[in-house]
């Protein structure tokens, strides 16, 4: 199944974004003012994009819709030159998050899964393999048991077939509710960890980003910290081997860069890259994340669709 000129597969959420960008603080039981925008969305659909947008020729997206925005989310991810591969949901609404951005360019998130957890081990197949050279699993597929289990499949058929897998835990929020033991259970066996500082610090208990980072290498054979602003950490074998420093942005919103930390790192690694070159693509991914409006990269008026399916 595993070839050199091999495609990237994501597994994840496919998210429809509600960006409020308020420049004042929020004003409790009146109105704030806001610029919002609706805008496709997703922390795997994210990653997907950045690795094409990053230079990887085969980049395909599974993840579970609703039928209410099905067709919107394939023609964006078509539009970036990524073939999806959506299962549609007849009962559930597709996923939606409601981002708050503030005037540093933070963000908050209201979340509702909708379909992206309800991803089951009946939309998976070890066919979906065929031609993968990577296979990346978004992290929020682990905080529900359905998508979760869907997830542990992907990486058994994968590590099975011999190709490498890598997993972003997504979200410290909910891995404090699902808890770092279990997290780490059922990511065992993922060959990459891609964890922002504050996920590092849930899965570990370290306050520190170099010795959560550390510890985790102990047990993924490659971690990669992300420290936002503060560029990324690489550790193998129980240490870190490498500091990557991040470009300076002038940042507007900061949804979506740890996604394109991802999708570059990734991208950069299929195309031979060590851990701290991949590093140095994510970074300078993430910076120019911040530099737009939500999660996905600037249309590229060179792409006019994606792959067929």
């Amino acid at each position: 199944m595993k070839n050199a000129a091999g495609a990237l597969l994501v597994v994840g959420d496919v998210v429809t974004d509600v960006v409020a960008r308020h420049r004042t603080p929020l004003a409790p039981a009146t109105d704030t003012a806001a610029e919002i925008r609706t805008l496709p969305g997703g922390a795997g659909a994210n990653a997907a994009c950045w690795a094409a947008r990053s230079g990887c020729p085969d980049v395909r997206v599974l993840g579970r819709v609703g039928t209410d925005a099905a067709d919107w989310h394939e023609r964006a991810l078509r539009s970036a030159a990524v073939r999806p591969l959506l299962v549609r949901d007849a009962e559930a609404a597709t996923a939606t998050v409601i981002a708050l951005v503030d005037s540093s360019a933070e963000r908050t998130f209201l979340t509702d899964s909708g379909a992206a957890l309800r991803l089951s081990p009946g939309d998976w197949s070890t066919g979906l393999l065929d031609g993968v050279a990577r296979l990346h699993l978004s992290g929020y597929l682990f905080f529900a048991a359905s998508s979760r289990e869907t997830a542990r499949l992907a990486l058994r058929d994968a590590r099975a077939a011999g190709v490498p897998v890598s997993v972003d835990p997504a979200s410290a929020g909910f891995l404090a509710e699902l808890g770092a033991d279990r997290f780490l259970a059922a990511s065992a066996g993922a060959e990459t960890l891609l964890p922002n500082a504050d996920e590092a610090r849930a899965l570990t208990g370290h306050a520190d980003p170099e010795a959560a980072a550390a510890g985790l290498s102990r047990r993924y054979p490659l971690v990669v910290v992300t420290l936002g602003a503060a560029g990324a950490l690489v550790a193998e074998g129980g240490a870190v081997t490498a500091r990557v420093a991040a470009p300076a942005a002038r940042p507007v919103d900061s949804t979506g860069a740890g996604d394109a930390f991802t999708g570059a790192f990734l991208a950069a690694r299929l195309a031979g890259a060590d851990p701290a070159k991949a590093a140095e693509a994510g970074c300078r991914a993430g910076a120019e994340a911040v530099t737009v409006i939500g999660g996905r990269p600037p249309p590229d008026p060179t792409v006019t669709a994606g792959p067929e399916a």
